[in-house]
């Protein structure tokens, strides 16, 4: 019995780390790819922080488990504690600053559901366990999540109207008021799409960039073409809080309308579109990489994570 748990937790840890190593690889506009760098992260800087990442993938996992066992409450899974375990495993393992803090975010309660599911590919299942499991975290996680945040150093968070992650006092608050993760991110929603996903069950995640990126897998099973096609789809509909957060929500809102023409120019698919999206990243890159559309990188992970945990393999 043990065996059988260890192997279904490594083969959920094997599937996420697989999903992060597909997105990190396609050359998404004004993302770190196999093609590009930053100036001080770079594409093995990603490789490296997929790796870091097995461990707490399997260990969530196995507390999904353990939960659809009756052993331990949804309470009791620790998520915030994970992901900082994870961003810890992430720095020691890489020099290149804050890597996939978003993607763990949204990863780790989808291992955690994997573990509860009966089966890796019914995401019906899978879905109905993730809101049970954001909607249980607690303070304490809340307090992990700051500490995690803290560890990654992300750039572009800017200030929050309640709780700022840079104010000493939210972790009392937190404290003393007894807020859960799941509270906070209700609070951070309405800027940061990460916690949207959070607390609105991935609608993004499973209605936009899932749909499309199955459909585009089976008709031509080039990871790379479907993840920057779906990537720009889902700009084009869904404006980058990382964008708003740091240039504003007008340039944001202008970077989704010029994802959508590139889309109407064929994307990839086109020369036309091919050379617009060519220029379309070098915008995106100047000014020390200011409108690197991170966010929608990190929901395109979390789609693909689906995609494998369902079956896909390249």
């Amino acid at each position: 019995m043990m065996m059988r748990v260890t192997n279904r937790a490594k083969d959920i840890a094997r599937c996420l780390e697989l999903a992060i190593l597909l997105e990190a690889s396609a050359p998404k506009p004004g993302n770190v790819s196999v093609t590009t760098n930053f100036e001080k992260t770079s594409y093995t800087d990603f490789l490296a922080s997929a790796v870091a990442t097995a461990s707490s993938f399997e260990t969530a996992a196995k507390r999904g488990i353990s939960v659809s066992q009756g052993k331990i409450g949804l309470a009791d899974v620790g998520v915030g504690r994970l992901i900082r375990k994870c961003i810890s495993d992430i720095n020691a393992w890489q020099h290149g600053g804050n890597t996939l803090l978003g993607t763990i975010i949204l990863l780790f309660p989808i291992a955690v559901a994997s573990g509860m599911a009966t089966t890796t590919n019914n995401l019906e299942m899978l879905r109905k366990n993730l809101k049970l499991i954001v909607k249980s975290t607690t303070p304490r996680d809340a307090v992990n999540m700051y500490a995690a945040i803290d560890l990654a150093n992300p750039g572009g968070l800017g200030k929050a109207p309640n709780l700022d992650i840079n104010d000493p006092d939210s972790v009392n608050i937190i404290l003393h008021d007894q807020i859960s993760l799941y509270k906070v991110f209700e609070i951070a929603e309405k800027y940061d799409s990460v916690c949207s996903e959070w607390v609105n069950n991935y609608p993004i995640t499973f209605d936009l960039a899932y749909p499309s990126l199955t459909k585009k897998l089976q008709n031509k099973n080039d990871p790379n073409t479907a993840t920057v096609q779906t990537f720009l789809e889902v700009l084009a509909k869904v404006p980058d809080t990382f964008i708003t957060r740091k240039a504003g929500i007008e340039k944001s809102r202008e970077i989704s309308t010029k994802a959508k023409r590139i889309l109407n120019l064929g994307g990839t698919e086109t020369p036309q579109g091919k050379k617009s999206l060519n220029d379309f990243d070098q915008e995106l890159r100047r000014s020390s990489n200011l409108l690197n559309p991170g966010t929608t990188a990190d929901i395109i992970a979390a789609a693909l994570a689906l995609c494998v945990l369902n079956g896909y393999r390249p």
